[in-house]
């Protein structure tokens, strides 16, 4: 049993979800996120599944680098070793390229791609130096293919989150270490609240189980719910750039 996980983005959508299902399962949490007083809510409700765990937290902007290496070292520290380190926090911001957003695009490509990088950096520095643990990226079906107005620059990201990934995961292949890369399909949150045209959209607790379940099978990728993603991701890979455009 992957014991002590820490989760990113903790405090709201995706990463408020999981926490509270791994809290279900019995798992200590070591939880992370910019607002404190979001934070300090899910650790009373996690505590209130189940006293006995060990929940921390730390207030942490994924994009202070040098920050992501003390907090995860320091939770680390606090709990005697990670796990398992779910590397969540993300945003979705943006518009069409060349539209005068190149700030907001700049920003998610930041959030997602190259603070992931720092996540994923001080993840493995633990791992490897304890030689075991499990890393897991939170990607995208939308990181399979290219896609227009809010979501282009989003889905670049997570495509690159998704290559990164499996060169990390080629790279301990042969070690205790393993890493998963889940694919979430359309699951409400924060980040989608305002998304009206989304196929096969389920509520947050619904995905979150998913994800969950998902991410302690271990496997190399995932994508979740499993139906209709784990098929429709095929019919993705190819589908026309008139369906696809109707997406987004």
């Amino acid at each position: 049993m992957r014991r002590n996980i820490l989760i990113t983005g903790a405090s709201s959508g995706l990463g408020r979800g999981m926490a509270i299902e791994f809290a279900r399962r019995g798992h200590n949490l070591a939880l992370c996120a910019r607002r404190e007083e979001h934070l300090e809510s899910l650790r009373k409700e996690c505590l209130a599944i189940d006293r006995t765990l060990k929940i921390r937290t730390h207030t942490l902007d994924v994009n202070d680098h040098d920050a992501v290496f003390e907090v995860f070292q320091h939770f680390s520290e606090q709990l005697g070793g990670l796990d398992r380190i779910i590397v969540n926090a993300g945003m979705g911001k943006g518009a069409s390229i060349g539209t005068g957003h190149f700030k907001a695009n700049k920003e998610t490509a930041t959030t997602n791609f190259v603070s992931a990088l720092a996540q994923c950096e001080a993840a493995m520095e633990i791992f490897r130096k304890q030689n075991a643990g499990h890393l897991v990226t939170v990607s995208s079906v939308s990181g399979l293919r290219g896609f227009r107005r809010a979501l282009t620059v989003y889905a670049a990201t997570k495509a690159a989150l998704s290559s990164l990934s499996e060169g990390i995961r080629i790279d301990v292949m042969d070690t205790p270490i393993k890493v998963t890369t889940v694919h979430p399909g359309f699951i409400r949150s924060a980040i989608n609240e305002k998304v009206k045209n989304a196929p096969f959209m389920v509520d947050t607790e619904t995905g979150c189980k998913a994800l969950v379940k998902a991410i302690n099978k271990e496997s190399a990728n995932a994508f979740v719910p499993a139906w209709p993603w784990a098929f429709a991701r095929y019919f993705l890979r190819v589908a026309p750039l008139s369906f696809l455009s109707k997406m987004s």
